[in-house]
C-alpha cells in the first residue's frame, strides 16, 4: 500500500506545514489550563476554539459540526483535490470516543457509525465507512486495514482519516487512573511522571498505485497481549510480536530499521514495556523518539498523525529530537533523540500501544520523491 497527499492537524497548526515548523522550533501545544469544565489545574494540549472557527470558515464547507467534526474536515477537505473519490473509494475512520461530548449537552448518543457516515456525506464517498475504534492503537490500524483492503481488492482507494478531541470524560478516566503528569510529558526520561492528553486530526490517501507516491508500508501487525485493561504486558509481549510480524511481512530485518517513531507517553510501565520489547527485537541502537512531548497523547488520532509525521520529517532526511527527554529512565538501553539530527531514513517503525493489551507496528519505506 503506498501514501499519497495527507494534511494534519495540531494545536500547534491546522496544516502539515505548520505543525512541522513549529515542532522544529521545539514548541509545545501543551499548556496548563485552571480550569477544564469541572476539572481544575491540568496541562492538556487542545486547539483554540477561536482559531478554529476561523481556520473552518475559510473552508466553505456548509451545515452545523461539532468542534471534532471541525478538526476532521480540517484535515480533509484540503486532500480531495487530489483524491480521486469513486465508487470505489474507502473512508476508514480511526478513533477511541468521536463525538464523545454530546453526551454532556443532551444531544443524540453520539455513535461512531454516525459519525463516519456524516463526514462521509460531507466528502462525497459513497461506499459504507468502516470505523476503527481499538483504544489507542485505532489510528495505526486504520492503516494496516486500509492495507489489507486494497490488497484484497475491495477498493481501489482509500481516505484514511483519524481524530479524537479532549473531552470531560476521557480526562476524568485518566485522572481516576492517576496517569495524568502537572508538567509537560517526559517520555522515556528518568522523571517522567504521566501523560498529557491532547487532540488532533489526521488524514491520508492510500492506494496500490506507486505513481506519486512518497512512503510504502511494507509490513503491518496488530498483536494483543491480554495482560490487563489498562496496564501493558511487563514484558512487552503483544508489542514484541507486532513488531516480528510486521518486520517478516515486510522481509525485512532489523538491522535495516533507521528510525523508530514509538508510543512513549511518558508513563512508568509503557515507556517501561516498549523499552524491553525493543530490547527483545534487536532495535536498542536505533535511533528512537516519541511525539507526545509536543502536542500529548491523542488517543484513536495518535497513530496516524505520528506515522505522516514520521514520514513527513523522512522526506526532508530529519530525525527529530523527544521533546523534554534528558536522562534515561527505562531499564534497556533504547537510543532516545535527544537532538534532532539530519540523516537519512529508508525505513521506519511506527508503534502503537494501548488499553486492553492492543498493540499495532507499521514498517514503511520512503520512495525517492522530489519533495
Amino acid at each position: 500500500m503506498y501514501f499519497h497527499d495527507y494534511n494534519i492537524v495540531t494545536p500547534l497548526g491546522f496544516d502539515t506545514a505548520s505543525t512541522t515548523e513549529e515542532m522544529l522550533a521545539g514548541k509545545t501545544g501543551i499548556a496548563l489550563h485552571s480550569a477544564f469544565g469541572q476539572i481544575k489545574d491540568v496541562q492538556l494540549s487542545v486547539c483554540d476554539a477561536e482559531a478554529t472557527e476561523e481556520a473552518f470558515a475559510k473552508l466553505g464547507v456548509k451545515g452545523v459540526f461539532s468542534h471534532l467534526e471541525k478538526l476532521l474536515l480540517l484535515s480533509a477537505v484540503p486532500v480531495l483535490d487530489r483524491c480521486a473519490i469513486g465508487p470505489h473509494t474507502a473512508l476508514i475512520l480511526s478513533t477511541t470516543k468521536g463525538n464523545i461530548s454530546a453526551l454532556g449537552m443532551g444531544e443524540e448518543l453520539p455513535y461512531l457509525n454516525l459519525l463516519a457516515e456524516k463526514i462521509a456525506k460531507v466528502l462525497g464517498i459513497t461506499t459504507t465507512p468502516i470505523v476503527v475504534s481499538n483504544a489507542c492503537v485505532s489510528g495505526a490500524m486504520a492503516l494496516s486495514v486500509a492495507g489489507r483492503l486494497l490488497q484484497g481488492g475491495v477498493y481501489e482507494n482509500a481516505l484514511v482519516l483519524a481524530v479524537d478531541e479532549v473531552s470531560e470524560f476521557v480526562l476524568s478516566g485518566f485522572q481516576s487512573f492517576q496517569a495524568m503528569s502537572a508538567t509537560p510529558c517526559r517520555p522515556y526520561d528518568a522523571q517522567r511522571d504521566g501523560i498529557n492528553l491532547g487532540e488532533a486530526a489526521a488524514a491520508v490517501v492510500v492506494s496500490c498505485r506507486r505513481e506519486g507516491a512518497v512512503a510504502e508500508l511494507l509490513g503491518s501487525s496488530s498483536i494483543n497481549d491480554a495482560n490487563h485493561i489498562s496496564g501493558p504486558s511487563r514484558t512487552g509481549e503483544g508489542l514484541w510480536r507486532s513488531v516480528q510480524c510486521a518486520l517478516a511481512q515486510a522481509q525485512l530485518g532489523a538491522d535495516k530499521i533507521q528510525l523508530i517513531n514509538a508510543h512513549g507517553t511518558g508513563t512508568l510501565y509503557n515507556d517501561e514495556m516498549e523499552s524491553i520489547a525493543f530490547g527483545r527485537a534487536g532495535l536498542l541502537d536505533v535511533p528512537l523518539n516519541s511525539y507526545k512531548g509536543y502536542f500529548g497523547h491523542t488517543l484513536g488520532a495518535a497513530g496516524l498523525v505520528e506515522t505522516l509525521l514520521s514520514i513527513d520529517f523522512s522526506r526532508r532526511d530529519i530525525l527529530l529530537k523527544s521533546l523534554n527527554f534528558s536522562s534515561l529512565g527505562v531499564s534497556q538501553p533504547i537510543n532516545v533523540l535527544k537532538e534532532t539530527l539530519r540523516q537519512r531514513v529508508r525505513y521506519l517503525l511506527k508503534t502503537a500501544s494501548g488499553f486492553g493489551g492492543s498493540n499495532t507496528a507499521l514498517v514503511i519505506k520512503m520512495l525517492d520523491n522530489d519533495l
